[in-house]
């Protein structure tokens, strides 16, 4: 039913098509379209703009971020081989350095033992020569004891008052 009278109103009103109001709406949003056409693709060119500017400035930064991640990596790594470099350094002086302490502990070693050594030598020289000291004299004062009684044994008074006489007499020659 709706059709049959849409249809029957329209046939009876039948004019041209730019006096209907479907014209004037279409036409209006035409009007309307193009108009708003330029500004809102400027909005929208802006907006994309703005978009890919932020999105070129975030670029921008993750490239810098990037290569001072690149440059502190090489920094870093850069102090690693000075580090490990410096401790190879220090590792190869403290050889050295035990190497030359050893070598002059060795050589203190030997030189005090050496030291020693030649003291115990000394100390067994002199005790050597006090003993042989100590045994002649011991035997000086045995043969002293001994020839003493065999004097004793055999002088008499007369030959003894002899000899202090000649003894006193040699007295004055043997003084000088």
């Amino acid at each position: 039913m709706i059709s049959a009278a849409y249809a029957a109103e329209a046939g009876a009103h039948a004019a041209p098509f730019y006096a209907t109001p479907e014209f004037y709406v279409a036409a209006a949003f035409i009007l309307v379209v193009a108009l708003a056409y330029r500004p809102v693709m400027r909005a929208v060119t802006a907006g994309l703009d703005t978009r890919a500017g932020q999105i070129k400035g975030k670029l921008d930064e993750a490239r810098r971020l990037r290569e001072d991640a690149q440059a502190l990596l090489a920094e870093y790594q850069r102090k690693q081989r000075d580090a490990l470099q410096e401790a190879e350094s220090i590792l190869t002086h403290a050889r050295e350095e035990a190497a030359r302490l050893k070598t002059e502990a060795e050589a203190g070693l030997e030189a005090s033992i050496a030291r020693r050594e030649q003291q115990a030598v000394d100390r067994i020289a002199q005790a050597e020569a006090q003993a042989v000291a100590e045994v002649r004299n011991l035997a000086v004062d045995i043969a002293i004891g001994a020839a003493g009684k065999l004097v004793a044994g055999q002088m008499t008074a007369e030959r003894a008052n002899g000899l202090i006489d000649g003894a006193i007499k040699d007295l004055p020659t043997k003084l000088h």
